[in-house]
Formats: structure tokens, sequence, C-alpha cells
């Protein structure tokens, strides 16, 4: 996505938005790396590793649509101080919820780049200690992220906010704190079921995406600059169709997406044993055969190139990939419909209906 506003035209981004997110969370980790200097140098490779995961990749979505639910109050393209700040601490609320699901999913590599519990791993491997590494790793990592939890919270707190909206604002941030993480066991209770349930993947996105990635954020920025009712509910009736449609997109590349968009190896979501959407129709279409094919490689982490290639060739075969195609063109053209409130101002729904684009647009 360019953020910019080119021949009177409103654009989904903003020059320099993301910059000044990626500033002020550098500056805000480097504060955190020197208050841990106490402790002498043990606590390095944390910060380290906090800042290579939260620094390195990611597309910045959330404050993007946090500031784009601000602009349905404000005319002015210039976000303040406090927005960046609280825009900015949502990153270390999602980079929480990445570390922690990269541990729950044994994924060791995230953006490309090693996963935080694989580089604590790593650490302990070379430095030579004691013990299993990959038991050192998980448990460094999900201190990680009870960490990064902890200091989104301390980042929000920190943003100059006006006190009329701030306590709105600590509501929507509350909320998604507490829906990303109910999404996220959610989550782990459908793999366990192993139901393939479409309903059941639905309810998974709901919470895990749709309320945490898009609606969530929306409101939070909106909130900031003291939104309605009637803003909240119309950006409710596009975030939540929208947030669907960008998990089902990324869903169709967990199976079939090239590993340089996706920095993770091709298949790995089949070989994780992912229920989402796209397995349960083509579990709910396939024959005997297929179907018991199905169950025996989802989950398999051994699966090889040709393994993944007759995977993706029964999802493709039953139409289940054609469906969720489908679902996802339905939902965003939803989205689109919901811009037309007048309760949203000019220059967002344009921007809005580009990031609907940019979320659904297909990279396989």
């Amino acid at each position: 996505m360019a953020l910019s506003v080119m021949s009177g035209r409103v654009t989904a981004d903003v020059p320099g938005l993301v910059e000044r997110v990626d500033a002020e969370l550098a500056r805000f980790l480097d504060g955190r790396a020197e208050s841990f200097s106490v402790l002498g140098d043990d606590l390095v490779p944390v910060t380290d590793i906090a800042k290579a995961f939260v620094l390195v990749g990611g597309k910045r979505l959330r404050p993007r649509f946090a500031y784009w639910g601000w602009r349905t109050v404000h005319d002015d393209a210039e976000p303040d101080a406090g927005l960046i700040t609280a825009a900015a601490s949502l990153e270390l609320l999602h980079a929480c919820a990445l570390v922690h699901d990269d541990v729950m999913d044994a994924s060791d590599t995230r953006r490309g780049n090693p996963a935080a519990h694989t580089a604590f791993a790593t650490l302990h491997r070379d430095s030579g200690w004691s013990g299993d590494p990959k038991v050192f790793g998980t448990a460094a990592a999900i201190l990680l992220g009870d960490l990064l939890l902890s200091w989104a919270d301390a980042m929000f707190a920190s943003a100059e906010i006006d006190p009329a909206n701030r306590s709105e604002a600590r509501r929507v941030f509350d909320q998604m704190r507490q829906l990303v993480m109910a999404g996220q066991y959610l989550d782990v209770l459908v793999q366990a079921r192993a139901e393939f349930s479409a309903d059941e993947a639905l309810r998974v996105i709901e919470f895990k995406t749709s309320k945490y990635t898009v609606e969530g954020p929306l409101h939070f920025g909106a909130a900031i600059a003291g939104a309605g009712p009637e803003v909240m509910a119309a950006l409710s009736r596009y975030g939540l169709p929208l947030g669907e449609a960008f998990q089902l997109r990324d869903d169709v590349l967990g199976v079939f997406g090239d590993p340089d968009v996706t920095g993770k190896p091709a298949g790995d979501d089949l070989r994780e044993g992912k229920q989402t959407l796209l397995t349960a129709l083509a579990m709910r279409a396939a024959d005997e055969v297929r179907a018991e094919q199905l169950r025996r490689d989802l989950g398999d982490r051994s699966l090889d190139a040709d393994q993944i290639t007759g995977v993706r060739n029964i999802i493709v075969a039953t139409g289940a990939l054609a469906q969720v195609e489908q679902r996802i063109s339905e939902r965003a053209a939803q989205a689109r419909t919901a811009l037309d409130d007048p309760a949203l101002s000019d220059a967002s729904r344009s921007a809005l209906a580009e990031l609907v684009s940019a979320a659904t647009r297909r990279r396989t």
C-alpha cells in the first residue's frame, strides 16, 4: 500500500505514518533496554530479540486502521503524537500474540526470519548451556510474549490522549487484548477437536482476526478521536466482513502462498494441521479416499513437496479453494458497501476502500 495524497485524491496511506510508528517503537524499546541495564548483560539478548521481532517486517495494518478510525473525526491528515504512540502500542500487542502463536504452532520462522523461540534456542545452543535448547527457547519465548504484552500496556498508558476520550480508548484496547487471547484459545481448541467444522473455523476468524485486526484498531483510533456511536457502528459494518476476508486470504496463502511472500515454508499450514474454512470445505466435499488422505496428511510435520501438492490438489478438486475465493470477494464487497454510510468522512471512505483491496488481493 502506498499511503499518499495525490492530485487531491486521498489514498490509503499517509507519508511518514509507518515511519513514525516504527520510530516510536524503536524509541520505546530502546528505553526498555536501558531500564534492563541495571541487571547486567543477561537481558541484552531478550531486548535484542524483541527489537528484531517487532521492528523487522510487518505491514503495520493495525496502526493504519487506527489512523483511519481517527480520521473519521479529524479532517487534518497529520496524526498527533498521542495517536502515534497509541497506535504503535498495538504492534507490541500483536508481537505478543505472534510470539505465542509461533510457540503453539511450533513454527520455526516468522516473516522470513527465525521465530522468537527459535532465536532463543539458537542462543542456548551457541552458548553451550546445559539442558535442551528447544525447552529453553520455548520458555524464553513465552516470557518474551508476556513482556511484550506488559510493554503494550505501558506504551498505551504513556500516550497523550484527550482525557475525555481516554476511558473509551482504554475500553477498546482492553477488549482487543481479551479477544485476541480468547481467539487464540478457540483456535487451539478447534485444532484439538479436528472436526473440520466450517462454523467453528469462522468463529475463530471472528474473534482472532475480524475483531482484533480490523474492527478493534478502527474503533481504537476512532475512540481516541472521540467518535460517536454512529461512526463506531459504521466501522463495525465495514471491519467485521473485511477482517474475515483478510483472514481467509491469509489461510489461502498458508496453503498456496509463495514463501517469498508469506515468510514461511511452502505449505506450512498443512504441516501444522490448521483447521481452516479451506480444509473444512475440502473435507465436506471429499470422497472417502480423499477424506482419508486429508486426515492422514494434515498435521504431518514430515510432509514433503509431493505430499503437499497432493493435499493442494484435493483442496482445488473439491471446490474448496473456489468457494473460499468467492467468500473473500463477497465479504470484501460487503465491506465496500458499508462505506456508503454518511457517518464516515469522504477521506476515510476513500482510504478504507483501498485498504479492502490491499488486505484481500491475491498474492499467490
